[in-house]
């Protein structure tokens, strides 16, 4: 099967015919996902016909969940849905407007003030979503004449907050501070720039090294944005991320987080200082022009928050089952990367290889998700799997047995694997 993208020359073709050429031409040309579908290795948009847990239904079909995001399985605790529907029978549905306008509840201001405090900033500011957070932290404050200077493997809200900056964007090799060090002092003289990394990377689970990045920062002077997206509940003291984790959290300047790993829900946040939050409520686009984060989404985050607090032993199984997950795949002999969290990859290698392993473990009960590019370089394909704190020893090595049957068919691991 050919991994390129069909060649978009239908305007020539219509121009030869005496046709004028439509935008939409290229839709029509766009055959890739037929092209899986008919192969039987298209893995998106599958319908999960359950609540998001340790066990769902695909097509009704039982399967294990090994793709959710949802580390400490919060999406379903009965706390988080009762505060979720205490929302909704207080403040309705939506708030039919921005936060500037008519859109900020009594419970927006109180989760800003309980997330600043658990990453330990003075102010925090809550976004309808995490992409959105991204995008308008980035574009807005970084204007014309600074640097964006970003991890190669930051995640796409990042980019396009980058595109619709007027600032010059830089990235370096992933975790790589030399090259981070000679962007830096390439810069002209004076030059103010952000530097942007992830606490822990999406698609391979590996974590930044944030003393480095925060050592040569200062040393150039830049200020650090940190993405925490999948660090927030499962790192630091009582789930308060990576840069609590590192004991850094006075050296990075801002800390974006979002609701739909950890914390149950859908929605984001950035804390920092108060006159930089402050700056972002007033200039970031998708903040002022975007409606509000819906009650239900901000009562559910309140009762995740809450949760967090009182059953401190879910971040300790997390760990537990990601350990025992991660040790096991190793043993069998499968690579995983420099994974150093919940994410767990599975390298292949190979575009078509890596969806027929997908393929296989569907077969088998196991919901995986592939990463293809362009999610990750070419030649690296990747089955994901995303460990939670609701995992059983008995799912787990269920999940194993599964993955070393089709390690061994797809000629992935020896035969004595």
């Amino acid at each position: 099967m050919s991994q390129a993208t069909p060649s978009l020359d239908s305007e020539a073709a219509l121009r030869a015919n005496g046709h004028r050429a439509s935008l939409l031409d290229k839709c029509t040309a766009f055959t890739r996902a037929d092209e899986l579908k008919a192969a039987g290795l298209y893995p998106y948009l599958r319908v999960i016909e359950t609540g998001q847990a340790t066990e769902v239904e695909v097509n009704g079909k039982p399967m294990l969940m090994l793709g959710s995001n949802s580390y400490l399985e919060l999406t379903s605790h009965p706390h988080v849905k009762a505060r979720a529907i205490q929302a909704i029978e207080q403040y309705g549905t939506g708030c039919a407007g921005s936060r500037v306008l008519n859109g900020t509840l009594p419970i927006h201001v109180e989760l800003e003030r309980k997330l600043a405090a658990l990453v330990g900033k003075e102010a925090a500011l809550v976004f309808p979503t995490g992409f959105q957070t991204n995008q308008g932290v980035v574009s807005s404050l970084v204007q014309r004449g600074e640097h964006i200077v970003a991890d190669k493997y930051i995640h796409a809200c990042i980019l396009d907050g980058a595109g619709l900056s007027p600032g010059h964007f830089h990235r370096f090799e992933h975790n790589d501070m030399a090259s981070l060090d000679a962007i830096l002092a390439g810069l002209p003289s004076g030059a103010s720039a952000l530097v942007i990394t992830e606490g822990v990377f999406s698609m391979e689970g590996d974590v930044c090294p944030l003393p480095e990045i925060v050592r040569l920062a200062k040393a150039h002077g830049a200020q650090i944005l940190l993405d925490d997206a999948h660090g927030l509940g499962v790192f630091g003291p009582g789930g308060a991320g990576t840069v609590a984790h590192f004991g850094l959290t006075e050296e990075v300047d801002l800390i974006m987080g979002t609701f739909s790993k950890s914390l149950g829900a859908i929605g984001g946040f950035i804390a920092g200082s108060e006159r930089v939050v402050n700056y972002l409520m007033h200039n970031a686009r998708p903040f002022l022009f975007s409606a509000s984060a819906s009650p239900a989404s901000v009562g559910a985050v309140l009762g995740a928050l809450e949760v967090m607090e009182a059953e401190p032993e879910r971040i300790q199984r997390l760990w537990d089952n990601a350990r025992f997950l991660k040790q096991g795949l190793v043993d069998l002999g499968f690579d995983t990367g420099a994974s150093a969290s919940p994410v767990i990859p599975v390298i292949i290698g190979e575009f078509e290889r890596c969806l027929l392993a997908w393929r296989r473990l569907q077969d088998l009960g196991i919901f995986v998700n592939p990463v293809v590019p362009p999610g990750v370089p070419p030649q690296r394909s990747l089955i994901r799997i995303s460990v939670t704190a609701g995992h059983t020893r008995e799912q787990l090595t269920r999940a194993l047995s599964a993955f070393a049957q089709v390690g061994r068919e797809l000629g992935i691991l020896g035969s004595q694997s």
